[in-house]
C-alpha cells in the first residue's frame, strides 16, 4: 500500500506509482515530467484488473487523475470523506487531494484512469461537473468504456502523434461526462430525474410544442424551475434545445426531392415561413433554400 509517491522516473520505465495490488493490466506512459507551460497532456493511463485486496493510500500525487469504475465495488477517501464506488461511478484527484482507494474482496473493482497535467487540466474538470475531490456517476454505466479504450490504444502505439492524440482524446472524454453524468443520490438525484422527465419530453413531442410554457405546463413545473434545471445539467436553454430539434427534423425533411421550405416551416410549428428561415439560418449558417440545393 503506498503512502508516499516515489520521486518520477524517466518515460523509459514504467512510474512507480501504478499499484502492486492488479491481478492483470493494460496500461501506457508518456512524458512523466512534462513541461509546466503545456495546456494538456496525458501522462498515462490504463485498465487495471484490482485484486481482492487491493489498497492503495497516497498523501501526495503530482498530476490530475480520472478514475472510473467498470466492474466491481470498493471505496475511495477524498477530502476527508468516504464514497462507496459501484460501476459507473468515477472520481478525480491530483495536487494537493491525498487520495485512499480500497477494493471489496467478493468483488474486485476493475477499472480505468487516465493522469494528466497542464494548465487547462482543473477548468476541465470543473467543465464537467468532476472538480477534484469529487466522486459522480455516468449513464449508463459502460458509457466511457470506448472512449477509454481508444485513449489506452493510442497511448500504446508510441508513435510520434500520440502526445496530441490523447490529449484530444481526454477532452473528448471529458466532453462525454460532461453529457452522460448523473447525480449519486438525495436532492440533487430528484433534480435531475425531473430535468429527464423535462428532455425526454421535449424530444418526443418537439414537432407539436412552441413554447417554454407549453413545455413546463405539460411537464407540471414552473417555466423559472424549468431553466434552472436545464442550466445545472445543460449547456443551453429549453427553448434553444426545442429550436435545436425542429431544426434538425428540418435539415432531414429538405434533403428529400421536391420538399417545399412552405411545408417544412408548417410540419415544425411555424406558421410564418420567413421566421422559419431565419432560425434556420441561425442554427446551421444556410438558409433552408441553399441547405436543400446540397443534395
Amino acid at each position: 500500500m503506498n503512502t508516499r509517491l516515489p520521486p518520477l522516473k524517466p518515460a523509459s520505465r514504467p512510474p512507480e506509482f501504478f499499484s502492486s495490488d492488479v491481478a492483470k493490466a493494460r496500461r501506457f506512459y508518456l512524458d512523466l515530467n512534462p513541461a509546466k507551460n503545456r495546456p494538456l497532456v496525458v501522462v498515462c493511463g490504463g485498465l487495471e484488473h484490482c485484486t481482492p485486496d487491493y489498497a492503495i493510500r497516497r498523501r501526495v500525487f503530482p498530476y490530475y487523475s480520472i478514475e472510473y469504475v467498470m466492474r466491481g465495488r470498493g471505496g475511495v477517501k477524498l477530502k476527508g470523506r468516504h464514497h462507496p464506488l459501484a460501476p459507473g461511478h468515477l472520481f478525480s484527484y491530483g495536487p494537493g487531494i491525498p487520495h485512499q482507494i480500497a477494493g471489496d474482496s467478493a468483488e474486485p473493482l476493475v477499472k480505468y484512469f487516465v493522469d494528466f497535467a497542464g494548465s487547462r487540466a482543473p477548468a476541465l474538470l470543473r467543465s464537467c461537473g468532476l472538480r477534484l475531490g469529487r466522486v459522480t456517476a455516468v449513464v449508463p454505466s459502460n458509457t466511457l468504456q470506448p472512449l477509454f479504450d481508444e485513449l489506452i490504444q493510442a497511448g500504446l502505439q508510441v508513435r510520434r502523434e500520440s502526445s496530441g492524440l490523447c490529449a484530444k482524446l481526454l477532452e473528448c472524454l471529458i466532453l462525454r461526462i460532461a453529457g452522460a453524468r448523473t447525480p449519486l443520490a438525495g436532492v440533487e438525484s430528484m433534480a435531475f430525474t425531473t430535468y429527464q422527465h423535462c428532455r425526454r419530453h421535449l424530444e418526443a413531442h418537439c414537432l407539436r410544442l412552441r413554447t417554454l410554457e407549453q413545455l413546463a405546463g405539460e411537464c407540471h413545473v414552473n417555466n423559472a424551475y424549468l431553466c434552472r434545471l436545464f442550466r445545472r445539467y445543460d449547456s443551453q436553454s429549453p427553448y434553444q434545445y426545442l429550436l435545436r430539434l425542429k431544426m434538425n427534423h428540418a435539415a432531414e425533411r429538405l434533403q428529400q426531392p421536391g420538399m417545399l421550405v412552405k411545408q417544412v416551416a408548417v410540419e415544425t410549428g411555424f406558421d410564418d415561413p420567413f421566421h422559419f428561415t431565419r432560425v434556420f439560418t441561425s442554427v446551421f449558417g444556410l438558409s433552408p433554400t441553399a441547405f436543400g440545393r446540397l443534395r
